[in-house]
C-alpha cells in the first residue's frame, strides 16, 4: 500500500462505500416491490418512462428502476442480484468499466443499467465477443425484461433472433434458448435491448454507411452500450480494424512465386524484429531478390507493388507459424486469435498478407481485396454517446482505458472472500524440463481429485503436451481452436474430479468453469500456466478461472528461458544467474528477483503494446474525422437533402476553377476563352467560343463565371424537363452515392498506402504523425474537390434506359462481397417489375483515373486538363 493510500485512504474503497449509501434505497423498496402483482410490477416500466418524458433525470430514476429489475429477476429466473452486483449496475450506468472477478455474475448484473437506459427508448446494446454468448445472455434474460414490458433481440452472424415466450423452438437442447423467434435486422436494433458481438454491430455500422436507400440502414442512433470481456474488444482487439472489402484486379501468381524465393535467403540478408512483428530486407536480401526476378530497382515506384508483396512474402516466411498463429484445414489458411485461440474462419490478414501465407503453405491464394469501408474498434466504439464495459481485468489497462476510451475503472469486491493459493513460479532451463514438470504436475494433483486446468499459448504446444500426457496414461480433454464446436461439452465437465483440461489461451472463453461434487474439499481447481503471456491480464485471466466465489482453488505458472517472453525479453540474464549459481536443467529456480525480472519484461510489452494502440489511434483519428464527413454527407443524400442546389453549386465551382485557370490576365484580351470552353464542354453543353465571345462575356471574371453558370443551369433545367423533376431527383441521389462512394473507396486504398512509408518521414527528422496529418488534409481536400468535379459532370451525361429494377442488393450483405464500383450497375440481379427507369452513366474517366491515352498520368494531369 502506498503513503498516499496510507494517508487519503483507497478511492476505488470510496467510491464503492459511497455507491452502498444508495444501495440501502433500493434495498428500501424491495417489501413494497414484493407485494405488487406481476401486471403491477410490469405498469413500473410505462410509469418510469412517463417520468422520463416530463423532465426528470435518468439518474433519479435509478433505485426505482434498479429495485423493480431486480425484483423481476427474483420472480422470472430465481436470481436476486447481491449488493455488490447492484454497485456493479451503477458504475456501469455512470459510463465506466466494472471490474468483476470470474464468476460474479456479471450477465445478470448487466440487465440492470440496460433495462435503466432502455427506457430512453434510443436502444441500449450489449457487447459480446461471441455470438454464442450473445444468445446465451440474451435468452437467459429474456423472462425478466419480458416481465417489465420490454423487448430484447439477438444480432447474430447468420440470423437476428427476438425473445419471444409465445414461440417455441422443441428443437433446441437448452430450453432457456427455444423462445427464441428469428426476426429481420431493423428489428433486432428497434428491440429496447439488443445483444450482439462487437465485430455484428461494428460491420452493421459501416454497411449502414454504404447503403443506397434509408430503408437498407439497421442502426438507430449509438446511444448506451455495455461492452463485456471490454479488455478484450477494447484492448486486445484495437488494432484489429474492421473492414469491408471486394475483389481487386492483381494477379495471385507472384504471391507463390516470391514464396518460393524467400527461403532461398540466408539468415543475414534480412532482419527480424518479433516485438513489433516487423521484417525487412538488408542490402544483400534486396540485391539477391533482384537478380532472381530481373528487377531492376526493387523499390522505384514503378515496383512499389512488386516490393509490397516481396515483404509481405517475408514476413508470412519468419514471423507467422502455422498452428499458432493460422491453421491449414481444407485447402485454407484459417486465423487462430492469438488472445483467445479461438479459429477466425472469414476473417483474413489485410495487404497481402492472407496470400503470402496461403502461398507460403500451398494452398489455392485467393485474390487480393480492396477495402471499400473500414473503422478500428476504437472510433466505433467511440461513437456511443455512453459506453461502459465490464471484465474480470481491467485494472493493469486502467491508463489505457482512461487516456483512449475516457472510461474509469472501478473494481467490484467480491460477494465472498477470494481463498485462491497463488503459487510463486517456477523456472526451467530449458522447454523439456518444464513441460516434464507440468507433467509431473498434473499426474500429483489430479491423483488427489482436483480438476486441473492447463493454459498453453499455441495450439502447437498444446498439442504437444497432449502427447505427453497419452504416453503416461492421463485422460485429459484438448481444447484449442481444432476443438472449437466441443468446446462448451469440455468446459461444462472442466470441474469434475480429476478432470484434466488442456486450453489454449483460456481467456475470454465466457463460461464458468463449476465444481464437481467433493472437488472444493480437495482442494478445489488447480490452475497451471505452462509460459507467461506477454501481458499480466491474460495471466490474471487464466488464474481467475478458479476460486470462483468463495470457491478453493491454487495456481502456478511453469517457465523456461526459451520462451518467447523471456528469449526475447532479457532471458539471457536470467540464463546467466542460473549458470552462475550451477542449476541443473532438470532443477526449477523460485527467486523473487527472477519474477520481478518477469513481471518487468511484462510491464515493457504492455508498455510497448499501449504505444502502438495510441499511435494507431492518433493516424485513425485523422481517418475519422474524413469518415465522418463522408458519412454525414452521405446521410444527408439518403435523408433526401435538396441536392439540385448542392449539384448545382457544384457546377458553379467548377467553372470559377476552370475561369480562374483560364483567365489569369487581369485583360479580358488576354483570356484563353477557346481552351476554356473547351475544358467547360467535357462538363455540360456550350455554344462554340466565337458564338460566346460575341454575346458579350463581361469585363470581369465573375461576370464571364455568371454568364456561363447561366448555360449550365438552362441545360440542368433541360435535362430535368427530360427526365422529369422526379426522375431527376433520383438521378441526382444515384450519381452523388456512386460518386462518393467510388471515390471514397480509391482514397482508402491511397491512405493505407501512404500510412505504410509515412514512417520514413522520420529519417528526414521529420514527425511521420504530422506529416500524415498535412498530407492527409490535402489529399482529403483534393478527394472533396474531385467528387465535386465528377458529380457536376456527370449530371448533364446521364442517359436512363429500361431495366430490371434498382437499388443494388444491401450493399456488403457479405464481408467480402464484391462491391468495387457497386454504384456502376444498379440492376437486381433476382429480378422484379421490369418497368422501372435506371439512371446509367455514360463511360466517363474520372479526374483521378488513369488518362486513356497510357500516359501513366492522372486523367486531371493530362488529357484532362
Amino acid at each position: 500500500m502506498s503513503v498516499l493510500t496510507k494517508v487519503l485512504g483507497d478511492p476505488n474503497a470510496r467510491e464503492v462505500k459511497r455507491h452502498l449509501e444508495r444501495i440501502a434505497d433500493i434495498n428500501g423498496l424491495e417489501p413494497l416491490l414484493q407485494k405488487l402483482s406481476d401486471d403491477e410490477l410490469k405498469a413500473k416500466t410505462p410509469e418510469l418512462r412517463e417520468r422520463l418524458s416530463n423532465g426528470e433525470p435518468l439518474d433519479e430514476l435509478l433505485v426505482e428502476a434498479f429495485a423493480v429489475a431486480r425484483e423481476a429477476a427474483r420472480r422470472t429466473i430465481g436470481l436476486r442480484p447481491f449488493d455488490v452486483q447492484l454497485v456493479g449496475g451503477i458504475v456501469l450506468h455512470q459510463g465506466k468499466i466494472a471490474e468483476m472477478k470470474t464468476g460474479e455474475g456479471k450477465t445478470l448484473v448487466a440487465v440492470l443499467p440496460l433495462y435503466l437506459n432502455a427506457l430512453e427508448s434510443k436502444g441500449a446494446h450489449l457487447v459480446t465477443v461471441n455470438d454464442y454468448l450473445a444468445r446465451r445472455d440474451a435468452g437467459w434474460n429474456g423472462p425478466i425484461y419480458h416481465q417489465l414490458g420490454m423487448t430484447v433481440a439477438i444480432i447474430g452472424h447468420e440470423m437476428s433472433l427476438l425473445y419471444d415466450p409465445d414461440y417455441l423452438d422443441e428443437t433446441h437442447p437448452d430450453p432457456r434458448l427455444q423462445h427464441l423467434r428469428p426476426i429481420t435486422r431493423p428489428e433486432a436494433y428497434q428491440a429496447d435491448i439488443t445483444y450482439g458481438t462487437n465485430s455484428e454491430f461494428g460491420f452493421d455500422y459501416l454497411r449502414d454507411n454504404m447503403a443506397v436507400d434509408l430503408t437498407q440502414c439497421v442502426q438507430r442512433t449509438l446511444n448506451f452500450a455495455i461492452v463485456d470481456e471490454v479488455d478484450s474488444i477494447l484492448i486486445d482487439e484495437a488494432r484489429t480494424p474492421l473492414i469491408i472489402s471486394g475483389q481487386a484486379s492483381e494477379s495471385t501468381e507472384k504471391y507463390y512465386q516470391y514464396a518460393r524465393l524467400i527461403p532461398r535467403l540466408d539468415a543475414d540478408d534480412y532482419t527480424v524484429d518479433e516485438k513489433t512483428k516487423s521484417a525487412s530486407l538488408t542490402e544483400e536480401g534486396i540485391g539477391k531478390i533482384e537478380r532472381w526476378t530481373g528487377i531492376k530497382n526493387v523499390y522505384e515506384l514503378e515496383h512499389v507493388d512488386e516490393a509490397h508483396q516481396i515483404n509481405q512474402a517475408l514476413k508470412a516466411y519468419t514471423l507467422y507459424k502455422r498452428d499458432r498463429d493460422y491453421l491449414v484445414k481444407d485447402g485454407e489458411v484459417i486465423i487462430v486469435d492469438e488472445f483467445t485461440g479461438r479459429q477466425q474462419p472469414g476473417r483474413r490478414w489485410a495487404d497481402g498478407l492472407h496470400q503470402a501465407v496461403e502461398a507460403k503453405e500451398g494452398v489455392k491464394v485467393q485474390q487480393e481485396t480492396q477495402t471499400m469501408a473500414t473503422i478500428t474498434y476504437q472510433n466505433y466504439f467511440r461513437l456511443y454517446k455512453k459506453l461502459a464495459g465490464m471484465t474480470g481485468t481491467a485494472v493493469t489497462e486502467a491508463e489505457e482505458f482512461h487516456k483512449i476510451y475516457g472510461l474509469e475503472v472501478l473494481v467490484i469486491p467480491t460477494h465472498k472472500p477470494m481463498v485462491r493459493e497463488d503459487n510463486a513460479d517456477l523456472i526451467y532451463k530449458t522447454e523439456e524440463a518444464k513441460f516434464k514438470a507440468v507433467a509431473d504436475e498434473i499426474a500429483e494433483v489430479a491423483k488427489e481429485g482436483r480438476p486441473v486446468l492447463v493454459g498453453t499459448v499455441s495450439v502447437e504446444k498444446s498439442e504437444r503436451l497432449s502427447r505427453m500426457l497419452e504416453k503416461r496414461g492421463i485422460q485429459h480433454e484438448v481444447l484449442n481452436a481444432k476443438q472449437h464446436e466441443r468446446e462448451a461439452l469440455i468446459v461444462a465437465n472442466a470441474g469434475q474430479p480429476g478432470a484434466v483440461t488442456i486450453a489454449t489461451n483460456m481467456a475470454g472463453r465466457g463460461t464458468d468453469i463449476v465444481l464437481g461434487e467433493g472437488v472444493a474439499s480437495a482442494g478445489g481447481l488447480h490452475i497451471v500456466g505452462t509460459e507467461r503471456h506477454e501481458s499480466r491480464r491474460i495471466d490474471n485471466q487464466l488464474r481467475g478461472r478458479s476460486g470462483r466465489q468463495g470457491d478453493p482453488g491454487s495456481s502456478r505458472f511453469f517457465l523456461a528461458l526459451d520462451d518467447d517472453l523471456m528469449r526475447i525479453f532479457g532471458g539471457e540474464r536470467i540464463k546467466g544467474m542460473m549458470n552462475m549459481l550451477r542449476v541443473g536443467d532438470d532443477e526449477p529456480i523460485e527467486s523473487r528477483l527472477v519474477s520481478r525480472q518477469i513481471e518487468g519484461a511484462q510491464t515493457k510489452v504492455e508498455g510497448h503494446n499501449f504505444d502502438a494502440r495510441r499511435y494507431l489511434v492518433e493516424y485513425d483519428d485523422v481517418m475519422n474525422k474524413q469518415r465522418e464527413i463522408i458519412y454525414g454527407e452521405r446521410r444527408k443524400v439518403l435523408e433526401g437533402a435538396d441536392l439540385r442546389e448542392l449539384v448545382l453549386s457544384w457546377v458553379r465551382k467548377v467553372i470559377k476553377d476552370a475561369v480562374d485557370e483560364r483567365c489569369e490576365s487581369r485583360h479580358p484580351d488576354n483570356w484563353d476563352i477557346q481552351g476554356l470552353v473547351e475544358q467547360l464542354s467535357t462538363v455540360f453543353p456550350l455554344p462554340p467560343a466565337d458564338q460566346l465571345t460575341a454575346e458579350g462575356l463581361g469585363e470581369t471574371k465573375e461576370a464571364l463565371t455568371e454568364h456561363l453558370f447561366q448555360y449550365a443551369e438552362g441545360a440542368y433545367t433541360t435535362k430535368e424537363n427530360e427526365l422529369t423533376p422526379e426522375m431527376m431527383r433520383k438521378v441526382e441521389q444515384w450519381v452523388v452515392l456512386r460518386t462518393i462512394d467510388t471515390k471514397w473507396i480509391s482514397y482508402l486504398t491511397m491512405m493505407e498506402h501512404f500510412k505504410e512509408g509515412i514512417g520514413l518521414r522520420a529519417f528526414g527528422q521529420k514527425d511521420p504523425l504530422i506529416e500524415y496529418k498535412n498530407e492527409a488534409f490535402q489529399a482529403f481536400q483534393e478527394l472533396l474537390n474531385d467528387i465535386q468535379f465528377d458529380i457536376a459532370s456527370t449530371i448533364f451525361r446521364v442517359q436512363v434506359r429500361q431495366e430490371p429494377p434498382s437499388p443494388p442488393p444491401p450493399v456488403a450483405a457479405r464481408m467480402r462481397a464484391d462491391l468495387v464500383g457497386a454504384g456502376a450497375t444498379a440492376g437486381n440481379p433476382n429480378g422484379g417489375d421490369g418497368g422501372s427507369r435506371v439512371p446509367v452513366a455514360a463511360g466517363k474517366l474520372g479526374r483521378n483515373d488513369p488518362c486513356w491515352c497510357g500516359s501513366g498520368k492522372k486523367f486531371k494531369k493530362c488529357h484532362g486538363r
